[in-house]
């Protein structure tokens, strides 16, 4: 088998393990602040370790990238914690469709961030991603669950849009597994007073689950991931990564019975297909900028 589709197999494995992460906001009976440091502290030493045998030293250049570190792991663990909250309120499918609005979330940010101006097809893919929001939420009442749910989802999606840019701005230089085992380290102290008292007297089996999270389905992606940008283009990347909506509600049905709405999955269609779109124009913009 050639490297490029091993590495895209590889990248499609990838997406699967990422979309299998939201199963374990209903699979371990924690709050969702317990599961993100739960989840972060074997991440982070796996990460590390990756990086280590990879060859990386592990400081940063400066102090100043320590506290931009910081800064990206204090978004993460918000992130990530709403991340679950969101499917703990409604279900794995409507939370991860609702995560991602992320790209779109990023194209309406980017003005902020860089010279660039928004563009009608831009406008349209918000309006869009907007329908399909109004699609899945049941009621517009904070008493309804699943309409918490797709509230708290899109939060974590504009937090994770917003790590993105300033990682991409000011974080980039290091590689996929060096940075991310930073920021994920940032998480353990920030959320380490916090944790429910469920946390400290979870049994074997709630031990291994956020074991298998921690490692499996976290650690180990990101480091496929380094390894499989070798052979692949970005622009590849960020398409396969669009499938994650796709695996995470296929894994809910099979794994947990779910029985997602024809209302969810027109939205999710929706916005799925808005975050396509936008991951193929963002990429297009930067090929021009860069002829």
């Amino acid at each position: 088998m050639n490297p490029v589709k091993r590495s895209l197999i590889n990248l499609h494995l990838t997406v699967i393990l990422l979309g299998g992460t939201a199963l374990f906001s209903k699979l371990i009976a924690l709050p969702a602040l317990d599961i993100t440091f739960g989840r972060s502290l074997p991440a982070f030493i796996c990460l590390f370790i990756f990086a280590k045998f990879s060859g990386e030293s592990l400081r940063l250049n400066n102090t100043k990238d320590y506290f931009i570190g910081i800064g990206l792991g204090i978004l993460m663990a918000v992130h990530w914690m709403t991340y679950f909250m969101s499917m703990q309120y409604s279900s794995v499918s409507v939370g991860i469709i609702a995560l991602f609005t992320f790209p779109v979330i990023t194209v309406l940010l980017e003005p902020f961030f860089e010279k660039i101006k928004l563009n009608w097809q831009d406008v349209l893919s918000a309006v869009v991603v907007l329908f399909g929001i109004y699609l899945i939420v049941p009621s517009i009442s904070l008493d309804n669950d699943v309409t918490l749910g797709v509230l708290v989802g899109v939060l974590s999606a504009f937090l994770y849009a917003l790590r993105n840019l300033f990682h991409r701005q000011y974080f980039s230089h290091y590689s996929g597994a060096k940075a991310m085992g930073w920021q994920i380290m940032v998480i353990c102290p920030c959320l380490i007073f916090f944790l429910d008292d469920k946390f400290i007297s979870m049994d074997t089996h709630t031990a291994l689950l956020l074991l298998c999270l921690g490692t499996i389905f976290t650690a180990l992606p990101h480091a496929m991931v380094a390894t499989a940008l070798k052979h692949l283009r970005a622009k590849t990347f960020s398409l396969v990564a669009c499938m994650q909506p796709f695996y995470g509600v296929v894994l809910a049905i099979l794994v947990l019975n779910e029985s997602p709405t024809i209302k969810t999955l027109i939205g999710g269609v929706l916005v799925i297909s808005a975050a396509i779109y936008e991951t193929i124009n963002t990429h297009q913009s930067y090929k021009r900028e860069n002829e």
